[in-house]
C-alpha cells in the first residue's frame, strides 16, 4: 500500500466535518498513517427539498459513495444511521468506531421541557420517526419538517420561527452545543434511528490493505449493536414506509445484545414495540426476529406502499 496521505472524503457541514476529522485522528493515532479530508457537496446538500422527495438521507451517501468508487476519494465518513440497508455493491463498511450517545434531544429558547411547551407548540424535525413519537408524547403538539444543519435549526429557536427542535445528542456534542439542549429522551421514551451517534468508515471492497488498515479503528461492541438495529430496518423496509426506530445495547460480560425497536403511526395513533436480546455474533439473526414479532404484533397497520427510507435529516 501507499504510503500518501489517504484522502477522506466528507460531506462539507460542520458536523460532517468534525466527524470525518475525528476518524481522521483515529485512523493516524492506531495506524500511523496520514489521512487528509476532501469536503465534497452532494445533492442532498444543494437540494432544498424535503429529504422524503429526493429519496431520504440516502443521498447524502451516495455522492461520497460515487467518489470513492470512481477512485477519487479512498475513504468515505457518513453518519451510520443514513446508510441505507440495500448492498452498495463493492463498498465495504470497513469501521464502526465506538459510538457515541445515540439519544434524541430537544432544543428550546429557555430550557423548557416536552411537557411545558404550549398547547399547540411548533416543534421542528425533518425526521417522521421524531414527529410520530413527538405525537405520542404530547398529541397537542405540531411537528413542523425542518432542513438544514444544526446551527440553521437551532436559530430558527432562538428567532422564534420555532418552540423547539429535536436534534441528534451526540450532533449537538460534536459540534459544541450541548448548552442548547433542555431534555435528553432515553431510548423507551423516543426510539432513536437504527445507527445513530454511531459513524461508518467505508471503502472499496476490493482494495485488501486498506480494508485491514481501517480495521483497526473498528469497535466490536458498537457494531454488534448497530448490526442488531439496522437489521430490523432492512427487514421492515421492503414496503415499510412507517416511521421506525430500533435501540441496541451490548452487555461484554455476558456478549449479549439487547434490542428494542418500534414502529409508529405516523398521526401518532399508536405503535408496535418489540425486544428480545441475543449474542453478538447472532446480532443480524436478532434483527430479524425482532421485525417478525413487530409484523406479528401488527406493525403491518402502519406499513404502506414502499417509499424512501425514513430519514432524520443528514448529520442531525
Amino acid at each position: 500500500m501507499s504510503s500518501a496521505p489517504l484522502r477522506l472524503g466528507t460531506r462539507r457541514s460542520q458536523m460532517a466535518l468534525v466527524q470525518a476529522g475525528q476518524v481522521a485522528r483515529l485512523v493516524t493515532e492506531r495506524t500511523g498513517r496520514a489521512v487528509e479530508l476532501v469536503p465534497v457537496t452532494t445533492f442532498g446538500d444543494v437540494s432544498r427539498a424535503q429529504l422524503a422527495q429526493i429519496g431520504g438521507t440516502g443521498v447524502f451517501v451516495s455522492g461520497l459513495r460515487e467518489r470513492l468508487l470512481a477512485g477519487e476519494i479512498d475513504v468515505a465518513v457518513h453518519s451510520l444511521k443514513d446508510l441505507p440497508t440495500a448492498d452498495p455493491g463493492g463498498i465495504v463498511l470497513a469501521a464502526v468506531p465506538a459510538r457515541d450517545d445515540p439519544r434524541d434531544a430537544l432544543v428550546t429558547a429557555d430550557g423548557a421541557k416536552l411537557a411545558d411547551l404550549s398547547p399547540g407548540a411548533r416543534i421542528g424535525t425533518g425526521s417522521p420517526r421524531r414527529a410520530a413519537q413527538l405525537r405520542l408524547l404530547r398529541p397537542d403538539v405540531v411537528p413542523v419538517p425542518v432542513r438544514g444543519n444544526a446551527d440553521t435549526r437551532l436559530s430558527k429557536v432562538g428567532s422564534g420561527q420555532l418552540d423547539a427542535v429535536v436534534l441528534g445528542y451526540a450532533g449537538l456534542a460534536r459540534i459544541n452545543r450541548l448548552d442548547a439542549v433542555a431534555e435528553v429522551f432515553e431510548p423507551d421514551q423516543m426510539l432513536p434511528a437504527p445507527g445513530q451517534g454511531a459513524l461508518a468508515v467505508e471503502c472499496a471492497a476490493g482494495a485488501a490493505e486498506l480494508v485491514a488498515l481501517l480495521a483497526t479503528a473498528d469497535d466490536p461492541s458498537s457494531r454488534a449493536a448497530i448490526t442488531a438495529e439496522r437489521s430490523v430496518l432492512a427487514a421492515l423496509e421492503g414496503g415499510c414506509s412507517a416511521p421506525a426506530g430500533a435501540y441496541a445495547a451490548y452487555t461484554p460480560a455476558t456478549d449479549t445484545v439487547h434490542l428494542q425497536a418500534g414502529v409508529f403511526d405516523p398521526g401518532g395513533a399508536g405503535a408496535v414495540r418489540a425486544a428480545d436480546s441475543g449474542s453478538a455474533a447472532d446480532a443480524a439473526a436478532l434483527g430479524r426476529q425482532v421485525a417478525d414479532e413487530l409484523l406479528r404484533r401488527g406493525a403491518g397497520d402502519y406499513i404502506s406502499v414502499p417509499a424512501a427510507r425514513p430519514s432524520d435529516g443528514g448529520d442531525v
